[in-house]
């Protein structure tokens, strides 16, 4: 075959080929809507996962289809939502804001250290080599593991090794709550005010030798409360998240050791105003 024929045999094939493609591509090219782009660059680009979604595109496609509410996006807030509700002509929504709560005050000031731990500086390694050092094996390690996966800067511990959640800055990710070797972060409405703070499964007086705060399975706020707001659970108390607008801080008045508390916006106090804000 001539160089000719062979340069002449690849232009053709190579044109075919070309032909092919653009066919193909125009019958099989899926149609992606061209607000995705915008409302996504309306969004904070914190890929956090707050909304329910893997990231903020995926949220922007979610939102356009109908499926999500702009409010969703608890890190863009208010101001966000009216933008891309604006801009897509919808109805923003309203979504009332979660915030982390840290379901444990067994502090050092209040837990009993049972055993020294000198490994690695993380409440993971410390859980899977010890357990944690408290006498108490269902309390807080106090490792600052959660504060270290914070991108927000909502976590800061304290001088008794218990992680304060900046409610204001807190976007409710949920990477406190995925890190936590002890499941003691939980993001609840902030206009839950009932929180039980401990996560014990331990009856009766004896785990107050481990923690002075600890609940005790006592009942008396299931008893106290209004009827079904608050059960016992596996030895602690259940506050029904459908029965908000129930809640009293009654439930909280004979509780023996403040194993729940009545919390409005911050659970703890903040280290100082200065760190915190």
């Amino acid at each position: 075959m001539s160089p000719l024929i062979a340069i002449a045999f690849i232009g053709g094939l190579s044109l075919i080929l070309a032909i092919i493609l653009a066919v193909a591509n125009s019958k099989l090219k899926v149609f992606e809507d061209p607000r995705i782009d915008t409302v996504e660059g309306m969004l904070p680009g914190a890929n956090c996962g707050a909304c329910g979604q893997p990231g903020c595109r995926a949220f922007a496609e979610d939102v356009i289809s109908g499926n999500s509410q702009p409010s969703a996006c608890s890190v863009g807030g208010p101001e966000t939502a009216e933008k891309v509700a604006t801009f897509l002509g919808i109805d923003p929504g309203s979504a009332v804001r979660k915030v982390a709560r840290l379901l444990c005050a067994g502090g050092t000031d209040k837990a009993v250290k049972a055993a020294e731990y000198a490994g690695f500086e993380s409440c993971r390694a410390a859980a899977a080599v010890t357990g944690g050092p408290k006498a108490c094996s269902y309390g807080c390690i106090g490792l600052a593991d959660c504060e270290e996966v914070c991108d927000f800067d909502a976590i800061k511990m304290l001088p008794n090794g218990l992680p304060f959640v900046n409610a204001t800055k807190c976007t409710a990710c949920g990477d406190c709550v995925d890190v936590c070797p002890k499941g003691l972060f939980e993001l609840m409405p902030v206009n839950r005010h009932l929180v039980v703070q401990c996560k014990s499964a331990l009856e009766g007086d004896k785990i107050l030798e481990m923690c002075e705060v600890a609940c005790t399975a006592c009942s008396r706020c299931a008893a106290d409360a209004p009827e079904n707001l608050i059960i016992m659970k596996n030895n602690l108390p259940v506050v029904n998240p459908d029965m908000l607008d129930k809640e009293t801080e009654i439930a909280t008045l004979r509780c023996p050791t403040g194993a729940i508390a009545w919390v409005e916006e911050q659970q703890f106090k903040p280290l100082s105003k200065e760190k915190v804000e």
